[in-house]
C-alpha cells in the first residue's frame, strides 16, 4: 500500500507488482481458482486535481480454473487495462436502496492506495465465469419421480403444444372436419 500523504503530486508514481509464489497461493485460495502463473500488474498512480488520484495499469495473468462441465483444468490468458479513480469527495449512497453508479472506476480515497488490492479485484472481475474445455457440452438431463418416465422435449415446450393444436384446426378455425 502507498500512503497518499507521501505520494508526489507533480509527477506520476510508477508501480510494478509481480507477486511471489506465497502471495499467488493466497490469491489462488481467495479466488477459488486452481492455478495462477505469470501474474503481473504495472502502471502509474498520479494526482488528479488537488485532492484526487488516478491509478492506471495493465494486468496480465495466466489462470487455471476447473471446467464447469468436466472439471478438467482450463487455462486462460488475461490481459486487461485497469482504471481506478480515488475521490476525496466520494458520493455516498443515500437511503436504503441505491442504484449502482454508472462509473465503476470510482473509489473513496482513504489514507492509503493499495495497488495490490486493485490487482486482485481486477483479476477477480476478469476471470471467466464459466470456463469450459474445448468441445465440452452439457448433455440432456431428464428428471422424473421414481418409477416415472422423464418429460420429453415436446412436453417441456408449451409453444410446441400450441403449435400442435393449431395444426389440428382447419383454415376456418374449426376442427379438421370443417363442420
Amino acid at each position: 500500500p502507498l500512503r497518499v500523504a507521501a505520494l508526489p503530486t507533480r509527477r506520476p508514481q510508477p508501480f510494478h507488482l509481480r507477486p511471489g509464489s506465497e502471495a499467488r497461493a493466497r490469491i489462488i485460495e481467495d479466488l477459488g481458482i486452481t492455478g495462477l502463473r505469470k501474474l503481473d500488474f504495472r502502471g502509474t498512480l498520479q494526482a488528479e486535481g488537488r485532492h484526487d488520484w488516478r491509478l492506471e495499469g495493465r494486468l496480465g495473468a495466466t489462470v487455471v480454473q476447473p471446467c464447469v462441465i468436466t472439471a478438467e483444468p482450463v487455462t486462460t490468458r488475461i490481459d486487461t487495462d485497469v482504471l481506478r479513480r480515488f475521490l476525496r469527495e466520494f458520493p455516498e449512497p443515500v437511503g436504503a436502496e441505491t442504484e449502482m453508479p454508472e462509473d465503476d472506476t470510482l473509489e473513496p480515497l482513504g489514507p492509503v492506495i493499495d495497488p495490490g488490492a486493485v490487482m486482485v479485484e481486477a483479476l477477480a472481475i476478469a476471470l471467466p465465469d464459466y470456463p469450459r474445455v474445448p468441445g465440452a457440452e452439457l448433455g440432456e438431463a431428464g428428471f422424473a419421480p421414481p418409477g416415472a418416465a422423464p418429460v420429453g422435449e415436446e412436453r417441456r415446450n408449451p409453444f410446441g403444444v400450441l403449435a400442435a393444436l393449431k395444426g389440428l384446426k382447419g383454415d376456418d378455425g374449426e376442427g379438421e372436419g370443417g363442420e
